[in-house]
């Protein structure tokens, strides 16, 4: 919204030109969202409050968590408007990449925002059924990769890029839209599992985002890919800006749903915050270094599907619940040290998925 302003009054004032470096304007994006969230955070909660949009609490779940009943949820509305704003204020609206994140982030959004309005009118933790909601998803994820996958000019757009192999991609062909499709369901489905803690979902979204904002800006500059001997995609880097959106936003609303928490994201932050993670993860081709650095996600959901699994198959559990946190929850753990744990780990993955860009 601001950039072509910014350049027409470049060319009349010189030390504007800032505003056309990557890096200052994906700044500028995490302070903005940053801001944003910090400035309209009470007022948001208020509203919520006065609405009476609080939390239901599943009676099956740890005895512990019925006293956070009555916290208000769809705070992740908070995170959403300061991304799509910051955005709008900082990214270059003519790519194309930030234009198909945005959907999948507001799609998935709007999904997550009906089950929670269903939850609050049927005055239970009983939103959108199982099919409702891999129906919506699939068909969001599967609108967004199409219009991709028909518009993508370059072959590396849709082949897969394999860590530890020096110059090598797979193309994937048509399979590139289904493969795609696992990665931004699964994520969003992962990252809306693991939203069971004060803070445990966004905090590792938000150095995810970070890591992948460097993977977007490293593959779409010339230099740095040719380093790393990563793919070259000149219009990733604008994965930077959305990326330090994402992670200004998720700071602010951490501020807020810090433990104990003062509001929740529910499933509308939780479900656009994974698709929107997942969807950057497809642009920038570092699927297989996503996986890994979002290693917390895949074993929370790798904890539900052993879970239903055993207990159809034997009739006996393997954790004490499902997912994951709740298995340390029941082991005696404070909520604290799960999350902070749980955090910790990412850290760790991250910097794992980091160092798999030199073992080639």
């Amino acid at each position: 919204m601001f950039l072509p302003i910014l350049e027409i009054l470049a060319e009349s004032y010189g030390p504007l030109r800032i505003f056309n470096y990557l890096t200052f304007r994906a700044i500028l994006a995490t302070l903005t969202s940053l801001i944003f969230c910090l400035s309209f955070g009470n007022w948001f909660i208020n509203f919520l409050k006065m609405e009476r949009f609080n939390q239901y609490i599943r009676k099956e779940g740890p005895e512990r968590h019925l006293v956070k009943e009555g916290t208000p949820t769809m705070g992740g509305l908070l995170i959403l408007a300061a991304v799509v704003f910051s955005v709008f204020c900082w990214g270059d609206l003519s790519n194309k990449y930030l234009w198909l994140v945005l959907f999948m982030t507001i799609s998935f959004g709007v999904i997550g925002w009906i089950d929670d309005l269903t939850k609050l009118k049927s005055q239970s933790s009983n939103g959108l059924t199982s099919r409702q909601k891999f129906f919506w998803q699939s068909l969001s994820a599967f609108i967004g990769i199409i219009i991709f996958y028909t518009y993508s000019t370059n072959p590396l757009e849709t082949s897969l890029i394999i860590p530890f192999f020096k110059d090598f991609s797979l193309p994937l062909g048509l399979f590139f839209i289904f493969f795609s499709y696992f990665v931004i369901v699964g994520s969003s489905s992962a990252v809306n599992l693991t939203d069971g803690l004060d803070g445990l979902a966004i905090m590792p979204s938000v150095m995810i985002a970070a890591a992948l904002g460097v993977l977007g800006y490293a593959s779409g500059n010339i230099i740095i890919s040719d380093y790393l001997n990563i793919p070259y995609l000149p219009l990733s880097g604008e994965m930077l800006v959305f990326c330090g959106a994402i992670v200004g936003s998720g700071i602010g609303f951490l501020w807020f749903n810090t433990y104990p928490a003062q509001v929740f994201m529910g499933d509308v932050g939780s479900l656009s915050l994974g698709a929107a993670l997942g969807a950057i993860a497809v642009m920038i081709r570092q699927e297989i270094v996503f996986a890994i650095m979002a290693g917390v996600f895949v074993a929370e959901t790798l904890s539900v599907m052993i879970q239903v699994t055993s207990y159809k198959l034997t009739g006996k559990r393997v954790f004490k619940m499902a997912p994951l946190h709740h298995h340390f929850e029941l082991l005696g753990w404070a909520e604290p040290k799960i999350i902070v744990r749980f955090w910790i780990i990412t850290l760790i993955l991250i910097l794992i998925g980091f160092a798999t860009l030199r073992l080639r």
